[in-house]
């Protein structure tokens, strides 16, 4: 969903050939007004499938200017769940999990949160693999990360 004023950020990270393993990520944003599409990714090294998902939505958002209201799409429960159900028990209980445990990938968490903080951000989740023509790109995006990466290593 696109309108006049908002941004939408469409992310999603990728792991392979294991998971953890080599990781990617990938964003396509689509700018307010002409709705002009973007495209973006990186390829982030030795690390996790949730890595990568946040990796994707902070790399995503930082491209946004602060301020500005932003729709971030994305099919990992993990991201959208941490950024509007689970940071307030996580802060209320000093970054610990549901299980007592320190959150994984706090420093991550941390930069999301604070990108969020500075945006007005409404989250969007889509099922992965289903069509969504913007959340295919981003996957394709992040895998582009990864073959070009396996490519250059090669």
């Amino acid at each position: 969903m696109t309108d006049d004023t908002m941004w939408t950020a469409y992310t999603d990270g990728a792991c392979a050939p294991s998971n953890p393993g080599p990781a990617g990520w990938g964003a396509v944003l689509i700018a307010p007004g002409d709705g002009a599409e973007s495209d973006h990714f990186g390829f982030i090294g030795p690390g996790t499938n949730q890595i990568a998902e946040l990796t994707a939505a902070i790399e995503g958002l930082a491209r946004i200017p602060a301020g500005a209201s932003v729709q971030l799409v994305s099919d990992s429960q993990y991201v959208l769940k941490g950024l509007t159900e689970w940071r307030a028990g996580w802060e209320r209980k000093g970054w610990r999990n549901s299980k007592g445990e320190p959150v994984a990938n706090l420093a991550l968490w941390k930069r999301l949160f604070a990108l969020a903080d500075a945006r007005k951000v409404t989250v969007r989740w889509v099922k992965g693999h289903n069509g969504d023509r913007c959340n295919e790109k981003a996957d394709a995006l992040a895998n582009k990360a990864l073959a070009l990466r396996a490519g250059s290593a090669a």
